[in-house]
């Protein structure tokens, strides 16, 4: 009896947590520094799948690369700070973020793209 009232206890616990709705956040990031020809893009596909977030990187011709970034707000927290040290060989020297407001479809999408440089 006293087994049951637990396994009910716990039963409910966890509908209440799989009904919450999870915090999601999408950002626009311009990372400058010594960030390419040190395998940046690669670095940051691999750590956003890590943590399970969408979106896209790209070199730019200015030297910098940029990268969105969507998913849960821990995760794009953790991500923003990964991408603040970077990759073995990179230097970062600013990391601009802003809300993204650019086309739909990243947020919702379960991919994360390595976009060619423009």
């Amino acid at each position: 009896m006293m087994l049951r009232r637990l396994w009910q206890a716990l039963d409910r616990s966890q509908q209440k947590s799989a009904s919450r709705p999870v915090a999601m956040r999408t950002v626009h990031v311009m990372i400058s520094g010594r960030v390419q020809g040190v395998g940046y893009r690669a670095w940051t596909k691999r750590q956003a799948d890590i943590r399970g977030l969408s979106g896209w990187v790209c070199n730019r011709e200015t030297g910098s690369v940029e990268a969105v970034f969507s998913g849960d707000v821990g995760a794009v927290a953790a991500m923003l700070d990964a991408v603040r040290d970077g990759p073995a060989g990179a230097l970062v020297d600013t990391v601009e973020v802003a809300d993204y407001a650019g086309p739909s479809g990243v947020a919702g999408s379960s991919e994360f793209l390595v976009k060619p440089t423009y």
